[in-house]
């Protein structure tokens, strides 16, 4: 057991910062985060490897309060459990913030050379990765730290060396010029998935194309003229009565004065602009493709950098953006112009860096995703199959769609990045001879050409996509491309947990490699997975709804909020605070919430344990002897087996919330708030029968709640032990999860406590809205429904006498043995609880305090009434402003008819 000291020593209030470091040490210290050789079917989470490029964010701690919780309670329940840590080399970002860090010393990437750029690079990785993971371990996670990956290490970096060569020579990665989306700012190669698009207010400018024949013009509308000196032709649906007289004639292109055919297209919507559109085809997807189907040119008019090339003609060297200013003055000047309309639509920006995305004809490498190998399959096909089929189920089951339906309009994966930080591209070209050589994966840099057998070879200067290595993780960090222990036991992995914002960038794509990767070592398709279940979280929001970033100022640092309030009550916010997938706000007072529960749970087992203090071993309760027991031991136990059914079905489905929820409301409501409560008066008259199950319903809690509370469980449940005295393991984190015995079942004890329960709540409400002194006894009245529910209350009298503050409480059988007039009532399932007002208060003073308090209520009702019938209000108001009056008016109307009931129960 860790260090800990007797009850008497235990501080009045939890103190996480005395306990989280040392309990961390002890579970690291024990081996107890390790995967044990028990036999079973292993349950596995490979951790998603956060980059390097910083501090962990909310996202990060919901992300491990996720994964542990479920590692928590796999490993509780005894099967060979492994989390494997790692992390990404983030080869845009970090690669972005070393040259910035070079900008501040006036250099370029070029000035140093790659090798002493790699070292400046290797410098940032070996600080930053110890970093991250001592975040990782302040947020609980209970990884296997000995077996941490990086993605640039020798092992992975096989891996990626490996499967390039096999699908290079399966013909599924190829180069080759095609249309990419190319950032001036970042200077690579980006894909679709890294291009963020926003709606922005720009213009529709519509211009007069000559007709080659001089019989007249065809209007165009676009919303980049810098772009028409690349125009190849110009495309019309065939449909289009406007101009069907036209199609295969020949326009000239305004400036530049190329022609340009006129070409029907069925892809043209005929409602946009004029119908008829200028076709780019180096810089828009769309005009690529319909190049593609007309055989039309290809011209790059923008440079890498955002400037205009040679091709631009006379605006060559200019911005992209000043050429727009100067093509559009000059197209006005020519009388090309006919109009400029103010236009929003969706423009693309770099997600890194937010430049905007200019499409470009490039020379890169790609996999072909859809290309047919082997026995006919595709790499795409195989991975729509799997999850068709079920043998990878997505949580929440909602997501499933949205994979498919992109999985199914797929294209070509565009992987090389112009960035010298990352796994560089294993492919030498030789300047003897055109051949490309890709060696084997076990040679790591070829002497000879694989064409004419010359030496003169150089290395591909590109990087691959980050996300090519990321693919890899669920097999490479197991060892792959080599059969190893570790992959033969943990392949598949369980789980992969993610943000439902990465299920294209990095879910979809590691589906695709891993069955690729896995198909010479596995028979089995349902072998071949890199996972049985993807779960999804949601995006944590600030407490507005707001997505959290440095620019607005309004990023939480979980970091922050732990050496404030604790490291369980972040967890437990994060993990309570929405639903599977679902968005969540966070805010401090939340946290804050989280930190009072543990306290609370705190607080109701320094009374235990002071109460079992000297007792010594004091065993557990007995089903056998369940009858003998008063109703609310049977009652907890009842509830408490509930519970333990509720909360491991929910983990199963995993409503993580839902689990986390329940628990709360057993521990603070049932046992602090209700059973502590009733055990008080049986320990003040000297009843200590109830000991075991006191204890007993404490420990199994402690149990339940650990994966998502682990500091203060374990801390608790350590104290908890030394009173008890029970044999069992060393650590709670490696205790069995506890599991439901129906024996414990008992209806008619948890119809009785909870009726108790209800008739004692409805007595404090009187006690309350009446303002009673707390310390007062008052006299009540049950009045019971049937002869059961009399004699239930009858047999709970002295806990309602006591928790109730009733003295003397009758319980009667008949409305007419109990005052009907001036007197305060409470309608229940079972009974009446009736109280007369009579010496509690003056009933005058009380009828002109409820006259007065009726009428001011009644006029801010008519003040709300009046605000929200007004049309303009509610037309002009967000809506979130229009719901929060309705919400007053509501509390308001609510008021107004307490207050009216009141009255009317004085008389």
């Amino acid at each position: 057991m860790t260090e800990t000291t007797n009850s008497s020593e235990m501080p009045k209030a939890y103190e996480p910062a005395a306990v989280e470091g040392r309990l961390y040490k002890m579970w690291e210290d024990g081996g107890y985060f390790a995967p044990t050789d028990d036999d079973g079917e292993p349950f596995t989470i490979i951790m998603p490897p956060p980059n390097l490029t910083g501090e962990l964010h909310v996202g990060h701690a919901l992300m491990d309060t996720v994964e542990d919780i479920l590692i928590r309670w796999h490993r509780m329940r005894g099967q060979p459990t492994l989390w494997l840590p790692g992390i990404d080399h983030a080869a845009i970002a970090v690669h972005t913030l070393v040259e910035r860090k070079l900008a501040e010393e006036g250099l370029t990437r070029y000035d140093i050379g790659r090798e002493k750029f790699l070292e400046r690079v290797w410098e940032f990785v070996n600080t930053s990765r110890s970093r991250i993971f001592d975040q990782h371990k302040r947020l609980g996670a209970s990884a296997d730290w000995p077996r941490e990956r990086f993605t640039m290490d020798e092992g992975p970096a096989k891996a990626v060396r490996t499967v390039f060569y096999n699908l290079y020579k399966k013909g599924l990665i190829y180069r080759g010029e095609r249309l990419i989306n190319w950032c001036p700012g970042c200077q690579t190669a980006i894909s679709d998935l890294e291009v963020k698009h926003r709606d922005e207010q720009g213009n529709l400018w519509h211009v007069s194309y000559p007709l080659a024949d001089g019989d007249g013009t065809i209007t165009i509308a676009t919303t980049r003229p810098e772009t028409i000196v690349a125009d190849t032709g110009i495309a019309v649906h065939p449909d289009d009565e406007r101009y069907k007289a036209i199609v295969g004639k020949q326009a000239i292109l305004p400036i530049i004065e190329r022609e340009l055919p006129i070409v029907a297209d069925n892809v043209i919507d005929q409602a946009f602009g004029s119908g008829a559109l200028k076709v780019t085809p180096g810089h828009d997807p769309i005009d690529f493709d319909i190049g593609q189907r007309h055989k039309l040119p290809v011209i790059n008019a923008i440079e890498k950098d955002g400037t205009m090339s040679e091709d631009a003609g006379p605006y060559a060297g200019m911005d992209r953006f000043e050429c727009r200013e100067a093509i559009v003055r000059d197209l006005d000047e020519r009388g090309h112009l006919v109009k400029i309309e103010p236009h929003t639509h969706s423009v693309g920006h770099c997600e890194r860096c937010d430049t905007i995305v200019e499409p470009l004809i490039s020379l890169q490498w790609f996999m072909a995703v859809n290309k047919e190998y082997g026995d006919g399959k595709s790499i795409a096909g195989e991975a729509l199959r799997v999850v068709n089929d079920g043998l990878i189920q997505f949580a929440p089951q909602r997501f499933t769609r949205d994979y498919l339906n992109w999985m199914e309009n797929i294209r070509d994966w565009c992987i090389s990045r112009q960035l010298w930080w990352g796994h560089r591209i294993p492919v030498w070209y030789c300047d003897d001879c055109d051949e490309t050589t890709a060696p084997p994966p076990d040679i790591e840099e070829p002497e000879a050409c694989a064409g004419c057998g010359g030496g003169n070879l150089r290395q591909e200067e590109d990087t691959l996509d980050t996300w090519f290595s990321s693919a890899l993780w669920p097999c490479s960090t197991l060892g792959w491309p080599d059969n190893t222990d570790d992959l033969k036991r943990f392949y598949p992995t369980t789980v992969m947990e993610t943000g439902y914002e990465i299920i294209f960038f990095w879910v979809a794509r590691m589906i695709m490699m891993g069955l690729f990767c896995m198909e010479e070592l596995r028979d089995k398709v349902e072998d071949r997975i890199p996972f049985k279940f993807v779960y999804l979280h949601g995006m944590v929001r600030d407490d507005k709804g707001a997505k959290m970033s440095k620019t607005k100022g309004n990023v939480v640092d979980p970091i922050e909020l732990i050496e404030k309030y604790g490291t369980d009550a972040l967890r437990f916010n994060l993990i309570t605070g929405g639903a599977t997938g679902q968005d969540q706000r966070l805010w401090e007072e939340k946290v804050e919430a989280g930190r009072n529960f543990a306290n609370k749970l705190w607080n109701a087992s320094r009374f235990v344990i002071m109460q079992l203090a000297g007792e010594g071993e004091i065993g557990t309760p007995s089903v056998a002897a369940r009858e003998s027991m008063p109703a609310e031991d049977r009652w907890i136990l009842s509830k408490l087996d509930r519970l333990v059914d509720e909360v491991d079905q929910a983990l199963h489905d995993f409503q993580l919330n839902e689990a986390g929820r329940r628990c709360y409301d057993f521990l603070w409501g049932d046992y602090c708030d209700w059973y502590l409560e009733m055990a008080k008066i049986r320990l003040r008259a000297g009843d200590k029968t109830l000991l075991p199950v006191l204890a007993h319903v404490l420990e199994i809690g402690l149990r339940l709640l650990h994966p998502f509370m682990p500091f203060v469980t374990e801390e608790l449940w350590q104290r908890l032990r030394e009173e008890t005295q029970e044999e069992g393991p060393a650590a709670l984190i490696v205790a069995e999860f506890p599991k439901p015995d129906p024996a414990w079942r008992d209806e008619a004890a948890e119809r009785d406590v909870d009726g108790m329960i209800e008739i004692v709540r409805a007595i404090r409400n009187i006690r309350s809205e009446r303002k009673v002194e707390a310390a007062r006894f008052i006299e009540a009245f049950v009045v019971a429904n049937d002869e059961a529910s009399e004699s239930s209350v009858a047999a709970g009298a002295a806990h309602i006498e006591a928790l109730a503050r009733v003295r003397p409480l009758k319980v009667v059988a008949n409305a007419a043995d109990a005052p009907r007039s001036g007197v305060a009532t409470a309608v229940l399932s079972h009974a009446v609880a009736v109280v007369p007002l009579a010496g509690l208060l003056d009933v005058g003073e009380e009828r002109d305090r409820l006259g007065t308090e009726i009428e001011e209520t009644e006029a801010y009702l008519k003040r709300l009434d009046g605000k929200l019938s007004n049309e303009q209000f509610r037309g002009k108001a967000p809506a979130d402003v229009v719901a929060a009056e309705q919400g007053r008016r509501d509390e308001a109307q609510s008021k107004l008819e307490g207050l009216q009931r009141a009255l009317g129960e004085i008389g």
